[in-house]
């Protein structure tokens, strides 16, 4: 009977230890020096070689992964740790990565082709039914369908400069005669200013850069006898979005526009950090090409309103704001669905026009979203803790407000390798592709606490591989391009319908909704494409491109830093305001934002026991 002594003494010891361990944090409150997640992720396995020591920071009693990960067994092991070495390093064949681009290629046929014989001149394409679908008439609150769809072929001309980056010039050209014979903006229907910026106005413009630029990088993309057309359809539109900006007593505007009667009379005063301080970009490039500053100065003055509004504790910025009285309605601070392309837009603003003030706003932004936002180890691939992520605070206090991110936050490595700062995009990065591995696909919504998606959809959304291709450009790591062949097989495995390709509307029983949204064939396909088309000329030494948030290229040249702004400030301030090249060294904040060095080239770009520990923390493994 002695062992059983000894096992009910052992027993007795443990549970006395773990009544220990979790008076320690009230006992002596001090002792809680790093920062962490308010429920903690298992540590990362050890690296192989000696056995590391046992630390008691650690051992967290009471979290659920704990229980679950000790009786799977050991942690780490070199068995593992070469699955990953074997699964993504070394090099990728240049046959496997022509059949992918091919594949990406035949994708964006597929669900173009299919929207042109079944759902054109409406806006989009209903992929299991095989027909199309406008904006809801019988139901006006239907703001998903009716903020997007505003009856003026949407996704024909949101798809116009991918045809392009394809180089598909015979398919460009007849497009975009359709879309100047066919298209009218003259139209009794209310969209959302932001949708109707970023995917018709944002492509029209996108369109004709590419249709007069002289160099014609993409094969002849010219039109015969164009005079500027989409140039003029792009005007009109933005006058008509212009309403939204008027009878407002902060300069943010209205979220919402009648295309042909202005602001409704029952519109709401609330609206969407993101919504109302993204639209610089487009309406800069407007102005700039027109030589009238009158939709750079509304976009701007909004911008400028909610960044005054920033709270003066944290610096941050909520996420839903009254366009009347400046209050903040949603106090949400985030890098997700209401916020994500405002930070965006500061940044590619800077990049675009050289004005200063913008990259200082960047600046001071991504310093506080890294204060606050931010949790998990200070570097990304090395030392301990748990891994970098970023959580949704409250603005004023910088607590944490819930427990879940949103699939739109995946656009934040992309914006960080822009910065420089790729060593931490390499780690948000791989978190989101764990997820993808899981379930094949994004949930709108996941519960990193829970371990499951709290909003279980995926609208085709392109986040993920945006940020891949860019960072597959930042660090040429094969690894990436494995991602993008996860991507593009889950996509066909599990989206693809009769007629194109559909949302899904449960990511786990992959059960579909009859919609391909728009931004499927401007952006998902395209940055797909582009990540396995080594030349294409967007790749080549001296053509410089930027990508808006839908995806459209715009060429980044001289033009657009031409100020309009002579008759507003004094010409020394317009110097001093101007940006130089170098500003963005400035915002390397990371002490590991140091380009990926060569020598790690065809090395995992995060070690094995990292892709492990993520590869748990969301129940994969």
């Amino acid at each position: 009977m002695q062992w059983r002594s000894l096992v009910l003494g052992l027993l007795l010891l443990r549970l006395g230890l773990q009544a220990l361990l979790a008076l320690l944090p009230a006992l002596a409150p001090g002792l809680c020096l790093r920062r962490r997640f308010p429920f903690p992720f298992p540590p990362p396995p050890a690296l192989p070689g000696p056995p590391a020591a046992a630390t008691t920071d650690t051992i967290h009693p009471g979290s659920s992964h704990w229980g679950s990960l000790l009786r799977r067994g050991s942690l780490g092991g070199a068995a593992g740790d070469d699955d990953y070495e074997r699964r993504y390093s070394g090099a990728f064949p240049p046959q496997l990565r022509a059949r992918l681009r091919d594949a990406a290629r035949g994708m964006f046929a597929f669900g173009y082709d299919s929207y042109m014989q079944h759902a054109f001149p409406r806006d989009e394409l209903d992929p299991l039914h095989c027909r199309g679908r406008g904006p809801d008439l019988h139901d006006p609150s239907n703001l998903n369908i009716n903020d997007v769809l505003g009856n003026y072929s949407l996704t024909l001309i949101d798809a116009l400069d991918t045809l392009a980056v394809m180089g598909n010039s015979s398919e460009f050209q007849k497009a975009v005669k359709l879309v100047i014979d066919t298209v009218s903006f003259d139209k009794d229907s209310t969209v959302q200013v932001f949708e109707a910026t970023i995917r018709v106005l944002g492509s029209l413009l996108s369109a004709h850069i590419i249709i007069t630029d002289s160099r014609q990088p993409f094969g002849d993309m010219t039109i015969k006898d164009y005079d500027n057309e989409l140039l003029h359809m792009a005007h009109d539109l933005a006058v008509r979005l212009l309403p939204a900006f008027e009878n407002t007593k902060t300069g943010i505007p209205y979220p919402r526009v009648n295309l042909k009667k202005g602001v409704p009379p029952d519109s709401h005063n609330e609206t969407c950090t993101a919504g109302a301080g993204s639209l610089l970009v487009e309406f800069g490039i407007l102005s700039r090409l027109l030589g009238d500053s009158t939709f750079e100065w509304v976009a701007r003055r909004a911008v400028k309103a909610l960044w005054s509004l920033r709270s003066n504790n944290t610096g941050l910025l909520g996420n839903v704001v009254n366009i009347q009285t400046g209050h903040w309605v949603g106090k949400q601070s985030g890098l997700g669905a209401g916020s994500d392309s405002f930070y965006e837009y500061l940044l590619k603003s800077y990049i675009l026009f050289g004005e200063r003030e913008d990259l200082e706003m960047f600046n001071d932004a991504y310093r506080n979203i890294q204060n606050h936002l931010r949790r998990g180890r200070e570097a990304c691939n090395e030392g301990e803790g748990d891994p970098p992520l970023y959580v949704n605070v409250n603005m004023f206090t910088g607590q944490l407000m819930n427990t879940w991110i949103d699939s739109l936050q995946a656009f934040f490595p992309g914006l960080q390798v822009l910065i420089g700062d790729v060593e931490d995009a390499i780690c948000l990065h791989a978190f989101y592709y764990a997820i993808w591995k899981r379930y094949g696909a994004l949930p709108e919504r996941y519960n990193w606490q829970l371990q499951a998606p709290d909003v279980p959809f995926y609208p085709l959304r392109p986040e993920l591989v945006e940020s891949t291709y860019l960072l597959y450009q930042a660090t040429k790591n094969p690894f990436y391009l494995h991602v993008g062949m996860d991507i593009l097989q889950s996509l066909e495995k599990y989206t693809k319908a009769k007629c194109g390709y559909a949302t899904l509307h449960h990511v786990v029983e992959k059960t579909k909704e009859d919609r391909m949204e728009s931004f499927f064939l401007s952006e998902t396909c395209k940055y797909l494409y582009l990540l396995f088309d080594e030349e294409n000329p967007l790749h080549q030494s001296g053509n410089k491109y930027m990508f808006t948030t839908e995806g459209h290229v715009v060429s980044v040249d001289e033009r657009f830093r031409t100020s309009l702004w002579q008759d507003i400030l004094p010409a020394a301030e317009l110097s001093a305001q101007k940006g130089r090249p170098s500003d963005l060294r400035a915002l390397n904040f990371s002490s590991n934002c140091n380009r990926v060095p060569d020598e790690r080239r065809y090395l995992l770009p995060l070690k094995s026991n990292y892709m492990r520990q993520i590869d748990r923390m969301v129940g994969l493994i």
